[in-house]
Parts: structure tokens; sequence; C-alpha cells
């Protein structure tokens, strides 16, 4: 999945409880996450629900850094989603372009902020600035 791929479907639905099922749906196409990962270390704080992304570093071809590659998980269906929709932002890139991406431009364009709740959208933020967190030691 893409965000472009994201964008469009998106498009297609036209109210937010679609919206909301579809990303559910995305949610529950994430890879199994394995238990022996939901740990105190890989629990992201400022989510509502429990939620958890661990990243791996991976070296990167042709000169364009390491390149991250995430797994993650949610208690909560929409959370789930949401790391989802993250992944497909983020999934194996570079982590310079990490770094370079604007997620709030995404965001916007989804209509997350103003859809989601206070409770979720600070857990997004958190999820983000774990990923960003990662990217820059991956860099260090």
């Amino acid at each position: 999945m893409t965000i472009d791929t994201l964008q469009s479907d998106f498009e297609l639905l036209d109210d937010w409880e679609d919206r909301y099922r579809y990303i559910i749906e995305l949610g529950r196409a994430l890879p199994a996450f394995p238990d022996a990962l939901r740990t105190e270390a890989t629990k992201v704080r400022g989510c509502t629900s429990q939620a958890w992304l661990v990243s791996e570093v991976q070296p990167g071809g042709n000169g364009s850094g390491p390149v991250l590659h995430f797994q993650g998980d949610s208690d909560a269906h929409i959370v789930r989603g949401l790391v989802a929709i993250l992944f497909a932002l983020y999934q194996d890139k570079p982590a310079r372009e990490i770094l370079a991406l604007e997620p709030e431009t995404v965001f916007d364009a989804l209509g997350l902020k103003e859809h989601l709740t206070p409770q979720r959208s600070n857990g997004l933020t958190s999820m983000v600035a774990r990923i960003r967190a990662d990217a820059q030691a991956a860099l260090a």
C-alpha cells in the first residue's frame, strides 16, 4: 500500500463512517505482531490505547543511507489502522527521507486531524515522533 493509493481510496469514500471502516480494514491487513515484541520498550507513549512500534534498521543501497522497516500493532482497531497508514507513508524508506517527510500534509489531505478524537491525534503524533526518533538514531 502506498500513500497515493490510500489517498485515492479515501477520495472514493463519501462519508467518514466508510473511511473509518476502511481504516479498520487497513489495520486488519497488517502482518501479525509477535507477542514477544509487546514490551514496555516497544510501547508507544501518548496513546490512549496500547500501541507498539518496532523499527529495524537495514543498510540502504545506492548510497541512500540506512532504511527503516517497521512492525506495529495496537489493541484498538482504529489505532491499528493508523499504524497501517503510517507504514504506507514510512515503510522501507531511507532515514533521511523519513525525516524530510511532512506527515501533517498527508494527514490533512486525508482529513485525519479533523475526524480523529484528540486522544487519537495525540497517539498518531506520538507514533510519528517515535518513527522520526528511530530515523534520527539510524543516522547517528
